[in-house]
């Protein structure tokens, strides 16, 4: 199975592993104002073009306490404002806040295994997400480097969207298998 060689790949294979819960990065559409720019960022999405997408952590837990998924992701806090976008897109820092929310089944396109966390890894995302600056700007400290930054708190991976990019799992839009 190709999700359990590639968390293997970053020295995560062990009998334990069933007990943990496990830790995926998704990606979707960027937000934008209704209109040409909405369509502009669906169609970047659908044409694979990665750096025109919203990069997010979704934690599936292993506890039966916890049935479903939940989504950690760092955005603007207005991400359909044109204001916000000019500011964004001009280098300048913009509000940003990290969102959490439920997920009642992974996305079936764009969501790749990446590993088992370490520990409790919603405990975990909670303590990351406490010392998370959260003035964004873009290319510098904005969705990749959240993401980034709490796959590696989690799972000790590092640049795990880098490494995603350069497979061909990622460029080739194959979603990597999971556990059902």
């Amino acid at each position: 199975m190709l999700s359990i060689s590639f968390a293997k790949s970053i020295g995560r294979g062990s009998s334990s592993r069933s007990r943990r819960d496990e830790v995926y990065v998704a990606a979707v559409p960027l937000r934008a104002t209704k209109g040409p720019a909405q369509l502009l960022m669906s169609t970047a999405y659908s044409l694979n073009f990665w750096d025109l997408q919203h990069f997010m952590v979704i934690i599936s837990p292993s506890s039966s306490f916890h049935s479903q998924a939940l989504v950690y992701d760092f955005q603007p806090q207005d991400p359909e404002s044109i204001a916000v976008a000019v500011a964004a897109l001009s280098g300048r820092n913009v509000p940003g806040v990290v969102l959490t929310r439920t997920l009642k089944k992974l996305p079936k396109r764009k969501c790749w295994f990446v590993g088992y966390s370490e520990t409790d890894a919603m405990d975990a995302a909670n303590r990351f997400n406490k010392g998370w600056d959260t003035d964004l700007r873009i290319n510098h400290h904005d969705c990749r480097n959240y993401v980034n930054g709490l796959v590696e708190y989690l799972t000790g991976m590092k640049a795990v969207l880098e490494q995603l990019q350069s497979s061909s799992i990622a460029r080739d839009e194959m979603s990597l298998p999971r556990k059902d």
